[in-house]
């Protein structure tokens, strides 16, 4: 007897409103009681969520780029009993034509002989020719644990173009291996790494020169790395630097602290960046903008949220702050300081870190004079911020110090161009240069 049910999300942890960011089955599969159906993300952890009950999968009831929670339907599923999986005899007349091997002719017969009767020589070796590799339909999951996905992603090749030889084509690490295989034989035409026709790093034995201690990354390294990889090699980055003299604010900010202090929070030179980048977003709309998923079309935000880089002990994380243009500074700095403390208390939730325009990554407190950020895609800029310094600057008729704060701003060169890149830097430096302009 078979019976169909519905399986739900189990209980995942402390997590609620979790991205589905892989299906790993497909309508049709034969699965196993803990087989992983779905992978879920969070700004902690990579989760993979099995079944608790084995069958036939009868309809997925997620897709990825859904938000789910413990109890959001999953699969629906069709159990059986031992003898409805008992498999069906193989006929007779296979078994027959397996038992007798095929007669030969005695054409051939004679021809065999004869070939084994003349002495062999050294036959030119033929051209290679290529195999073509045939892919996966179109719009088909690639069929594959996620162990042999990972397998497959580190070894650079495209889980997609494998064939799989499994159970119902299901793919396998030999698979994977047999397709590298063929590849390289046939030009290396269908292994990618990344989308970019390089070779893999080297296995190197560093114990070969001394003593080392091997330790893993943490769940948001290994999250956030593969993201800044593919931003980094996928959009063409472009750096501009200037300087901002914040003589003005900074004394602005010093007269103020005190207040802010009392109310529970730190005034700081960062929070002035962000008002100001807000003001400068809507002078230079494009800079508020995003390409689309097929990059043909670019798309405008009347929103101006601002993402903010926070350092925590698991590593680095971008809250966002919403709406930065209708905010007083005082506001942003007692948003950023309520903002910090839940990302390093590991409190923040997915929606806390969607929806950015651009983001800011803040070095100041550390030091350094210019770096390049990354951008956080699908936004098109991010601004760095340097340790400001006392610099002599002349004024036309004598060198005054001046408080310089150092800015690097990189951009995605499809959308934004070098004088654009350059007019936005320096409209954004006089805003922070000029209180007034960015107070009214």
């Amino acid at each position: 007897m078979s019976e169909s049910k519905q399986i739900n999300i189990p209980d995942i942890g402390d997590f609620a409103e979790v991205e589905v960011i892989e299906v790993l089955v497909q309508v049709g599969d034969e699965v196993s009681a803990e087989d992983a159906i779905i992978s879920l993300e969070s700004e902690k952890a990579t989760i993979e969520v099995p079944t608790p009950e084995g069958g036939v999968i009868e309809a997925i009831l997620v897709k990825e780029g859904d938000f789910v929670s413990e109890g959001s339907p999953m699969i629906k599923i069709k159990t059986s009993s031992s003898n409805d999986n008992k498999p069906a005899e193989a006929p007779k007349e296979a078994a027959k034509e397996e038992a007798e091997p095929a007669k030969e002719t005695p054409k051939q017969a004679a021809a065999e002989q004869s070939s084994a009767e003349k002495p062999a020589k050294a036959a030119p070796k033929p051209p290679p020719v290529p195999v073509e590799i045939p892919k996966q339909p179109s719009g088909k999951l690639a069929h594959a644990s996620p162990s042999v996905r990972k397998f497959a992603r580190e070894l650079g090749a495209d889980i997609s173009q494998v064939i799989g030889t499994g159970r119902k084509g299901r793919i396998t690490q030999d698979d994977v291996k047999n397709h590298i295989k063929t590849a390289m034989q046939t030009g290396g035409q269908t292994v990618v790494t990344a989308g970019f026709d390089v070779p893999p790093f080297p296995a190197v034995d560093f114990t070969q020169f001394g003593e080392v201690d091997s330790q893993p990354l943490n769940r948001i390294q290994k999250i956030s790395g593969k993201y800044l990889h593919r931003n980094w090699v996928r959009i063409p980055h472009v750096t501009q630097y200037d300087e901002s003299d914040i003589t003005e604010l900074e004394d602005f900010r010093q007269a103020n602290k005190a207040d802010a202090k009392a109310q529970g929070f730190s005034l700081t030179p960062l929070a002035f960046i962000v008002k100001a980048m807000a003001k400068a977003l809507k002078k230079f709309p494009k800079f508020n903008s995003s390409l689309d998923v097929d990059g043909e079309n670019l798309i405008y935000k009347k929103y101006f949220h601002i993402g903010i880089a926070v350092d925590t002990p698991n590593g680095l994380v971008v809250p966002v702050i919403r709406d930065c243009d209708k905010k007083e500074v005082f506001e942003i700095a007692k948003e950023m300081r309520d903002i910090s403390l839940k990302a390093r208390d590991g409190k923040l939730s997915p929606s806390d870190m969607q929806g950015g325009c651009i983001s800011i990554s803040s070095l100041g407190g550390i030091g350094g004079t210019a770096f390049t950020p990354i951008i956080n895609a699908p936004e098109v800029a991010i601004l760095g911020v340097s340790r400001s310094n006392i610099k002599p600057v002349w004024n036309g008729k004598e060198f005054e110090p001046k408080l310089m704060l150092p800015l690097s701003l990189s951009y995605d060169h499809r959308v934004i161009d070098g004088a654009d890149a350059a007019r936005f830097i320096v409209y954004l430096s006089s805003i922070l240069a000029d209180m007034k302009k960015m107070l009214l």
